[in-house]
């Protein structure tokens, strides 16, 4: 019995220095992460903001499609969400339906990061893009679906708040798995873009 107390009172006594010892490094990690927030006195500077801006919009595009160096023009949707920090990602739908000869038509859906650099009511942003494609042949006697890389950039107009226009977006396009090897299309966009928050 005796040494049955003893150990107990052994393992009491090294459970109440364990428990001293947590609430101390408890209280250390308190006064560590309360010494690490930000000084009100401290100035976060523009590109350390934290954040997003999310951007919709629609723009006119006309692209030379390496097939046939075909010209064709259309429409695309576009979705940018960037944060304070310059960084961000675009979305688009790209709509090639007109002009091409023989109903030749091409159709993208792409996303990816960008980058923006804002130079007082400009913005100056290069982005990488990848995605899918829909390729429409001559008299529509067939379609193929294909991958799509996007390089590009861009310059934006902020005209007010809530308002921006796309003076130009330059995309060039590459569709490395095309049916007859390697094809590029290149174009150039501008439209207008509404700041949804």
């Amino acid at each position: 019995m005796n040494s049955s107390n003893h150990s107990c009172k052994v393992a009491r006594e090294k459970l109440s220095v364990l428990r001293s010892r947590a609430i101390l490094l408890i209280a250390l990690l308190g006064i560590y992460l309360g010494m690490a927030r930000t000084a009100s006195a401290q100035v976060v500077f523009h590109g350390d903001k934290g954040g997003f801006v999310f951007t919709a919009g629609a723009t006119a595009s006309g692209y030379e499609v390496q097939y046939g160096q075909q010209k064709l023009l259309g429409v695309a949707a576009v979705v940018d969400v960037d944060s304070h920090r310059r960084l961000g990602l675009e979305g688009e739908g790209r709509w090639l339906l007109f002009n091409g000869a023989n109903q030749v038509q091409a159709t993208t859906y792409m996303g990816g990061p960008r980058y923006r650099v804002d130079f007082g009511k400009f913005q100056v942003y290069g982005k990488g893009l990848v995605g899918v494609s829909q390729f429409t042949f001559p008299y529509n006697l067939a379609q193929g679906n294909y991958l799509v890389i996007a390089p590009g950039g861009g310059v934006d107009y902020h005209w007010k708040r809530k308002i921006s226009f796309r003076l130009a977006d330059f995309e060039y396009q590459i569709w490395p798995q095309f049916t007859y090897g390697t094809m590029s299309s290149a174009g150039i966009s501008a439209g207008v873009l509404y700041h949804i928050f």
